[in-house]
């Protein structure tokens, strides 16, 4: 009897595991004359509208890192859209290479944010998004890229930045934030340093963002991807942080989606 209970119990998390089933697919799209390619992923088991996370990508290009995070999402749920900033077949290689392309968007700020907001455009066409249930992520590069999605006055639920450049050429823009704002910070980030986060906190206090910054002890730049081994140096992989950090997102996601 005891067999048999185990066998049935094999049988229905193997069914259960069928039924999921996560569909991914490049979509490419354009933002005025420029081609993009971004990457969408879902769970195809589950039924009817659902929220919408746009996904964006660190300073080497939508890889396989922002698509990982995008399945993440969608076993989760969700809809996961990874936006394409740099363009369709841009994907640097070098540091040089990837610190050349996001000096370009960094400090052409519209054009950074022309290129987030067309990212959003395509996650809220989906036929499964509930286009009044949005939010989004960025990693490094991408969480400068998603505060600048909310400067822009994008209509979207939450923000989360992970370990993202935190500074505004722009600050007073911040009174355009209609989401929630979550900022999740290594507390030894070499890059972006305590100056940085105070004129941030700042930012927000004074526009009057529903915003909440926490600080991982000991993490440093880009500690939620393993692929950061100090090169460069102050860019290193924190389980911990890592952890803790994806836990917080998901604890976000169901406070602004009431879930």
């Amino acid at each position: 009897m005891r067999f048999l209970l185990a066998a049935m119990i094999a049988v229905v998390g193997m069914t259960s595991q069928a039924c999921a089933a996560l569909k991914t697919q490049a979509v490419d799209y354009k933002q005025g004359d420029a081609v993009l390619e971004g990457y969408l992923a879902y769970d195809d088991a589950l039924t009817g509208k659902r929220p919408g996370i746009l996904v964006v990508h660190e300073w080497k290009g939508l890889n396989a890192y922002a698509k990982r995070r995008a399945d993440m999402l969608a076993q989760l749920g969700y809809v996961a859209f990874a936006a394409d900033i740099y363009g369709k077949g841009i994907r640097p290689q070098t540091i040089s290479e990837a610190g050349d392309w996001a000096g370009k968007f960094k400090s052409d700020r519209p054009l950074l944010r022309a290129r987030v907001n067309a990212g959003l455009d395509v996650l809220k066409s989906q036929p499964n998004v509930d286009p009044s249930q949005l939010a989004a992520i960025g990693y490094c590069f991408g969480g400068t890229a998603v505060l600048e999605l909310g400067r822009s006055g994008a209509d979207i639920k939450g923000i989360v930045s992970f370990h993202g450049g935190l500074s505004s050429p722009t600050p007073a823009d911040a009174r355009n934030i209609k989401a929630k704002v979550l900022a999740l910070h290594g507390a030894a980030d070499p890059f972006v340093g305590p100056d940085e986060v105070a004129a941030f906190e700042k930012e927000m206090t004074d526009a009057k963002v529903d915003y909440r910054l926490i600080k991982y002890p000991g993490a440093m730049h880009g500690f939620t991807n393993p692929d950061n081994q100090n090169v460069p140096p102050g860019a290193l992989y924190n389980e911990a942080a890592d952890k803790a950090s994806w836990i917080e997102m998901q604890k976000f996601f169901k406070e602004i989606f009431n879930t």
